[in-house]
């Protein structure tokens, strides 16, 4: 059985791959502030050292590199910690992978670009427009000088169930179950993925010699606001008090999005025989799930 080393396992995504893991893997789970898992190995990706002390350590034959820094007006804010999460936090465990041959599949982000046109393939040239895709690009120059066997993972809107974090989908069901109107933008496209997929997705290219860059995100381009409605049809709530608003007129954002960030994935698709799920289907799985976060997976 190989050993798999998660970092970032006390958020979203990286929960749902140390939790999945487990049933094909040995699973080191890592966090940096607060822990997810009792078993979980303190690690600072910012810290050069630590890094390299934990990984050589633990000799993992898989390093899964979820952690970040992924609040996109946080980033702008305080580009300085952006840069030591994001960049320099990336470079230090594909370093430390590097040194004991680790494979390192590295999650990124449809945020790598301009979205001046959508559906953007594997080969489209980035240009991101806000400093956190900025500093996500440059995790991925990371990768790619510091290992041999790496895949970088490009994924889009990351939603589903967690006991602390939030995120888009819950955002919009704590809100409308508090009978709290919202505005969302409908001139804003993604590729919104169910995090409990994208954990599938990642396990299973870390069970086959996959080398390079994939797009792996939901298989659905939809805007924000239709996005808003599909949760709240779904989870039973009022869709009626979800306004409709323009990117231009939205004063609350600090740095620019792009307006269609939306991925193709059918690069992955050929070589995966995971489902990739469209919003209805991602949705369904996450109402049938929605007691399962309301505890620590492991308490």
């Amino acid at each position: 059985m190989k050993r798999i080393l998660v970092t970032g396992a006390s958020g979203l995504l990286g929960s749902k791959v140390a939790k999945l893991a487990e049933h094909f893997f040995e699973v080191i789970p890592t966090h940096n502030t607060r822990s997810f898992f009792k078993d979980s190995t303190k690690m600072d990706m910012t810290n050069e050292y630590e890094v390299s002390q934990v990984v050589v350590r633990m000799k993992p034959d898989l390093v899964m590199h979820v952690g970040a820094e992924t609040k996109v007006d946080q980033c702008e804010k305080n580009r300085e910690e952006a840069w030591k999460v994001n960049a320099e936090g990336t470079r230090n465990v594909a370093a430390a992978c590097g040194k004991i041959d680790a494979k390192l599949i590295y999650v990124s982000t449809d945020y790598v670009f301009d979205g001046g046109k959508g559906f953007y393939v594997e080969s489209d040239e980035p240009n991101p427009v806000n400093y956190y895709g900025w500093t996500k690009l440059k995790g991925e120059q990371f990768v790619r000088e510091n290992c041999q066997e790496y895949v970088i993972a490009r994924t889009s809107v990351l939603y589903g169930w967690h006991s602390w974090k939030t995120n888009f989908a819950s955002w919009v069901i704590e809100s409308l179950r508090r009978g709290e109107p919202i505005t969302v933008v409908n001139d804003h496209y993604n590729s919104p993925t169910l995090a409990d997929n994208l954990a599938e997705v990642l396990l299973e290219m870390g069970k086959k010699d996959l080398s390079g860059v994939f797009h792996t995100a939901g298989s659905e381009r939809i805007n924000r606001y239709d996005f808003a409605v599909e949760i709240a049809r779904n989870f039973d709530l009022d869709a009626n008090m979800i306004t409709p608003i323009k990117m231009s007129e939205l004063k609350m954002w600090i740095a620019k999005r792009p307006r269609d960030s939306s991925l193709s994935i059918g690069k992955a698709q050929k070589q995966l025989e995971t489902k990739f799920l469209n919003v209805p289907e991602g949705l369904k799985i996450m109402r049938i799930n929605r007691n399962e976060s309301s505890v620590s997976l492991k308490n």
